[in-house]
């Protein structure tokens, strides 16, 4: 496995309808690095925002899409999708707070 440091683990936010919904209870969605587990997920949302404590971490695989040009057929690339809930004491992530 590769050496991936915290600032590694978390790619973009996911900003969908129904990720932005689920804020209220703090429950964040992200992209993250595929080789990134639960622990590390745990570790780089604690490290990057100030004032957060996480409470849970689920993460799901998702498989590339199949795409076609022309002849060829190809597949994107693999993600790592992680949902993080955040405990009841804990302050709310920033970067979501203008959306």
């Amino acid at each position: 496995m590769a050496d991936i440091k915290y600032y590694d683990v978390i790619l973009k936010p996911v900003v969908t309808g129904e990720s932005m919904s689920s804020m209220g209870e703090k429950k964040y969605t992200f992209y993250v690095h595929t080789e990134a587990n639960k622990s590390m997920i745990k570790e780089a949302v604690e490290k990057m925002f100030d004032g957060v404590k996480v409470k849970k971490v689920n993460t799901m695989n998702l498989d590339g899409k199949k795409k076609r040009r022309g002849y060829v057929f190809g597949r994107t690339a693999k993600q790592k999708k992680a949902m993080v809930w955040l405990t009841d004491d804990s302050k709310d992530i920033e970067i979501f707070s203008g959306l």
